[in-house]
């Protein structure tokens, strides 16, 4: 990140990047090999949020298999995962660091190692 003006301005490559990570589960990928070897702070924030609402997915569908209680869940959940998503893709179109609403701190917490 560079600092002009007492503003914080998100490298180019970085932000490109993060946008990337939230478009399906092959950008995820794609923006993980991208940042593999120059691991950009920005992009690497955003890849974790990306991964922990592919993560949510993959559990909302797990609970949509099971009858009448987890079809409502999954229904519900998916409105609360399309909200979530488009406000972690807005926060990386934005260059903010901004968790995603919910799970967004615990995304960090649990994925901190990558």
């Amino acid at each position: 990140m560079e600092t002009t003006d007492n503003k914080t301005v998100v490298a180019s490559e970085g932000k490109n990047i993060a946008i990337i990570s939230y478009i399906t589960i092959i950008g995820l990928i794609i923006a993980f090999v991208m940042n593999n070897d120059k691991k950009d702070a920005f992009a690497s924030y955003h890849i974790k949020q990306s991964l922990g609402l592919a993560c949510t997915g993959l559990a909302l569908g797990a609970i949509g298999m099971i009858p009448i209680l987890g079809w409502i869940i999954n229904i519900l959940g998916i409105f609360v995962l399309l909200y979530m998503w488009i406000m972690g893709l807005i926060n990386a179109f934005n260059g903010k660091e901004s968790p995603v609403p919910f799970l967004g701190e615990k995304f960090i917490e649990w994925f901190k190692n990558i």
